[in-house]
């Protein structure tokens, strides 16, 4: 059964859930999730014989919410998982993300390999430092209406998905997921704001229930503006970044992907996906695409996901 409790690391305190014994594995949510994203992943990794730990990350939940923007650096997200290892009495750990978790997994097994036992990444694909500030080059290259530019923006996406959570929240699980059959970069017109033609379902997709979406709803009771706040470093992650520019993460690593994910199509990014078997030796497996699914990975393909982590995970204990 998932237990819930409080633990203060790096200067905050984190709400975490748990389950189980055994290896720690730490998994990390994305936007606009909590910790209960990870569901369906707790039962079949703790049976498996892992203790299974999912924070809301800083700026969602029940976390704490700092207000200062400079508060959300890549250094601060890692440091939190970091932290979080070490107050479980750990030496190490595995880490998995999920869509922004993914980063922060990906870039915790970067600058920090001797924590890490492996690390696994879903939808987004381990992070490889471009020549340019991402907000600045994706305003350029959509003349600022990528969704990013707009979250960046102060107070702006805050107050539009603040004005109703609930709505918000279920226009974005059904745009992002595998059942609306959107396709194209995420764009928005900044004017009239993201959600005024983001289609709104009558019906919610099976895997997606009104009761996980009280839960989502009740999560973000505080509003937006710390997981927007995470957007808004963008820029100032690729500066801070700029000692690993050209490393590589080095621990045995997970990709897992769906094909009608918006993500694994951005600019880029299909390239990059292509290579990785090249560029990471360490990768346990080819990067590993789920046919018929969309951005939600684990929600969607629970028992697909849960054997691909099982397998790695497993493999490495």
């Amino acid at each position: 059964m998932v237990q819930h409790r409080f633990i203060d690391v790096n200067g905050i305190r984190l709400h975490i859930a748990e389950e189980g014994s055994g290896p720690l594995v730490v998994l990390l949510h994305g936007f606009p999730e909590s910790w209960h994203s990870w569901q369906h992943q707790f039962g079949p990794l703790a049976a498996a014989g892992f203790h299974v730990v999912a924070p809301d990350q800083r700026g969602y939940g029940s976390s704490d919410h700092p207000e200062d923007v400079d508060a959300y650096s890549i250094f601060h997200l890692v440091g939190d998982v970091v932290g979080l290892i070490g107050e479980l009495g750990e030496e190490r750990a595995f880490v998995v993300g999920h869509d922004w978790g993914a980063p922060v997994a990906w870039h915790t097994a970067l600058f920090r390999p001797d924590l890490v036992r492996g690390v696994a990444g879903l939808s987004v694909p381990p992070p490889f430092r471009g020549t340019r500030p991402p907000l600045r080059a994706m305003d350029e290259m959509f003349d600022g209406r990528f969704y990013w530019n707009y979250f960046a923006r102060p107070g702006v996406a805050d107050a539009e998905f603040g004005r109703d959570p609930r709505t918000t929240l279920r226009k974005f699980f059904h745009l992002a997921s595998a059942d609306s059959g959107a396709a194209g970069q995420p764009l928005v017109d900044p004017e009239r704001g993201w959600l005024a033609d983001m289609p709104d379902p009558e019906v919610l997709p099976a895997w997606f229930t009104e009761r996980d979406l009280d839960a989502l709803t009740e999560s973000f009771s505080a509003g937006f503006t710390g997981a927007l706040n995470w957007y808004r470093n963008l820029d100032r992650n690729w500066e801070l970044t700029a000692p690993w520019h050209g490393a590589r993460v080095t621990a045995p690593a997970l990709y897992v992907y769906g094909d009608r994910d918006v993500v694994p199509a951005f600019p880029g990014t299909p390239e990059l996906i292509a290579r990785l078997p090249a560029l990471m030796p360490n990768l346990v497996r080819e990067p590993l695409e789920l046919a018929g699914c969309g951005h939600w990975t684990q929600q969607e393909r629970p028992d697909e996901v849960n054997a691909a982590l099982v397998e790695f995970l497993t493999s490495l204990s």
